[in-house]
């Protein structure tokens, strides 16, 4: 009898092991990456090495998002990305700069004779193709940081990061979470809306059809506005517990310093006129100060952790592979840095250097070592009946 108790019991702790939940990827860790690979396009403007960093953030974001909410946003992120890029081409197009003889010319536009005062800037004239290619490329650079901002709001989870905040920043991290999730929060009520008009028969559209689509999404966002001001009262937000005002003015002192010290020691290590010992003592002292800062705030905020999120060989991975692509990118050893920056005189094909491609790449590595994301699981249907 015993023996059979055993039995049954080992399979049923084995059973509900294999019944919990997948442990999704730590938030810190897909910020780390992204943050990473946003490092590393703002070092290139080679187009070949932008559109293969599209490419891995796409291929890591549709392999490991979930069905999360904010999961869904990285293809307006997309949209968002080829505005970018047009908007920089036509600025440059209107506020044309210099024509050098070695440019081609592909249309002119109307110029507009300016006074002088406002000399140095042409409105309308030749365009050329070196200046419209110039302009892609700027937007191509801004339009992958965005995308990498995109992907790091599909994958990770606004209120798992929260969780991994010192207790000094809580409130601010509560502010910045509620404002990442603004956007993801607006697709999925634009979504719902649009779902409902297509149940409804004789709907307007063209810009009619904004302000169907409008008024409602601006109804959803104030009615969640008041219920996560109200659950954020309920909880007591916002209470300084057992902090003493010679406290809280000690925390503001040290961080008010740390910051101040910090932007000595940046200051210091950018300007090649200010010694080097300057800058990185003020950034040593910046970063003690704000350490102390930090340290003697959090004393105020008591959080308990329900499941605290675990660094494991995941995150590692995920994040070392980031890391390795903006360290690649930023040494600019092992290869010639010109073909970061390829340039426009003479116009010619850029090159893809092989250990910055090879370093990209590795950044791909996250959508196999992150945990699988949960599969939806089909409705179960009571015994005896028929679909």
């Amino acid at each position: 009898m015993n023996k059979t108790h055993l039995s049954w019991g080992t399979t049923h702790a084995l059973g509900l092991r294999a019944a919990r939940l997948p442990r999704g990827l730590h938030p810190v860790a897909w910020w780390l990456w992204a943050l990473a690979l946003a490092t590393a396009a703002s070092r290139t403007s080679n187009p070949l090495l932008l559109v293969l960093i599209f490419a891995v953030l796409g291929f890591v974001v549709t392999a490991r998002r979930t069905e999360a909410p904010w999961a869904k946003a990285f293809h307006y992120y997309l949209i968002m990305a080829l505005i970018v890029i047009a908007i920089r081409v036509v600025f440059r197009s209107v506020f044309a700069s210099g024509i050098t003889p070695e440019d081609h010319i592909l249309f002119r536009l109307p110029q507009l004779q300016t006074p002088d005062w406002y000399a140095g800037i042409q409105i309308g004239g030749p365009v050329s193709l070196e200046a419209t290619l110039s302009a892609a490329l700027d937007g191509l650079r801004l339009a992958c940081l965005l995308c990498c901002i995109g992907a790091a709001n599909s994958l990770a989870n606004p209120k798992r990061a929260l969780k991994a905040l010192p207790g000094a920043l809580y409130e601010l991290g509560v502010a910045v979470t509620v404002a990442l999730s603004v956007a993801p929060q607006l697709v999925e009520s634009v979504q719902r809306v649009a779902r409902a008009r297509r149940l409804r028969a004789g709907r307007p559209r063209g810009l009619r059809a904004v302000r169907a689509i409008a008024l409602p999404v601006l109804h959803d966002a104030l009615d969640r506005s008041l219920r996560l001001a109200a659950a954020m009262d309920a909880r007591g937000y916002g209470r300084t517990g057992t902090a003493t005002r010679a406290s809280r003015r000690l925390t503001g002192t040290l961080m008010l310093a740390g910051m101040a010290g910090l932007c000595v020691g940046v200051y210091g290590l950018l300007d090649p006129s200010v010694p080097r010992p300057v800058g990185l003592g003020g950034l040593a002292i910046g970063v003690l100060l704000s350490v102390a800062g930090l340290a003697t705030g959090g004393r105020r905020v008591a959080r308990s952790r329900y499941r605290p999120d675990r660094w494991q060989w995941p995150e590692l991975v995920v994040a070392g592979s980031g890391l390795i692509t903006a360290v690649v990118l930023a040494a600019g050893t092992g290869y010639d840095p010109a073909e970061l920056n390829p340039g426009l005189y003479p116009l010619s094909w850029p090159t893809l250097p092989p250990l910055p491609t090879a370093a990209i790449l590795v950044a791909a590595t996250a959508a196999f070592a992150a945990p699988p994301p949960p599969q939806r699981q089909p409705p179960t249907l009571p015994a005896g009946a028929h679909p």
